[in-house]
């Protein structure tokens, strides 16, 4: 017999009554805070603005289809890839079971998975492109999310037009294990294929992008260029400080220490990005 053993304490449903569910405040939805300066504002001109605080400029978490519609010409977008989805290849199981993590995601998001691909034009320039989608389990890179980067590479590849990717990601997707982390040489063989066509491959980093995503393919752009005060790198910074025994520096792993010691080459703030990124393509493509 154990000399320990944890037996589940059972309540009664007298011993705890459910609690009447609270009120909706009134007005929740019409106003947006701004976790940056605290203003408040009508919610649809922060969403007219992008999700950019109009006081103080914050950027706030963009949903992966206004993205596309912020910086892609108008209807010119076509999904691809949207019939991949993940499966459980070693049925894992933390607190819920992955399968069963999958289809409650899916249920609320609307996304199967993490990141959302296609082609469409910029200023008239067709272009490959994809996006992570933060918001279906943190942006984690699990098998399908590598694969639907590889194919935004291959297309590229196949149809001689340059490739944008954005990131925004917690970086490799622990219930599927090594399928996940084998997705950074799958990805970063099928950029340096693109690479023999001679087209422009422009990494856009949003808040945050680390991890596995950040130590493959989107440090590996021909332009990176980030979000502002968006948090990129490999680890965390209270996982490097614990590791290394020394704080770090004010600002380290935000976009603007970074683009001051030379690993991005722009900062570009949302509303400006089409614009720029329309000129990158005109002068590369």
């Amino acid at each position: 017999m154990p000399w320990f053993s944890k037996q589940k304490k059972l309540k009664s449903k007298e011993a705890t009554p459910s609690a009447p569910p609270a009120p909706a405040a009134k007005g929740e939805g019409i106003w947006y805070k701004c976790e940056g300066c605290d203003e408040v504002v009508p919610r649809a001109e922060y969403e007219r603005n992008w999700n950019v605080c109009p006081s103080c400029g914050a950027h706030d978490a963009l949903p992966v289809k206004r993205r596309f519609e912020l910086v892609l010409d108008k209807g010119s977008f076509q999904e691809l890839d949207a019939d991949l989805t993940p499966q459980d290849p070693l049925g894992f199981t933390d607190a819920k079971k992955y399968r069963d993590r999958l289809k409650s995601t899916f249920k609320s998001s609307g996304l199967r998975d993490a990141f959302v691909s296609g082609v469409g034009a910029i200023g008239g320039q067709q272009v490959s492109i994809g996006s992570f989608a933060f918001e279906f389990m943190g942006g984690s890179m699990g098998s399908v999310v590598g694969e639907k980067v590889a194919r935004v590479f291959d297309r590229a590849y196949e149809r001689r037009i340059p490739a944008i990717v954005f990131s925004s990601t917690g970086g490799a997707r622990m219930q599927e294990g090594i399928f996940s982390l084998m997705q950074m040489a799958k990805t970063s063989a099928a950029l340096h294929r693109f690479r023999s066509v001679r087209k422009p491959y422009v990494s856009v980093m949003l808040h945050p992008t680390t991890g596995g995503v950040a130590a493959s393919f989107a440090w590996l752009g021909d332009f990176v260029i980030a979000e502002p005060k968006a948090l990129i790198g490999f680890a965390g910074p209270r996982v490097i400080e614990q590791t290394i025994r020394e704080k770090l520096p004010p600002g380290f792993q935000r976009s603007e220490f970074l683009l001051e010691h030379g690993m991005i080459d722009a900062i570009v703030p949302r509303l400006e990005l089409r614009e720029r990124l329309v000129q990158i393509l005109a002068l590369t493509a």
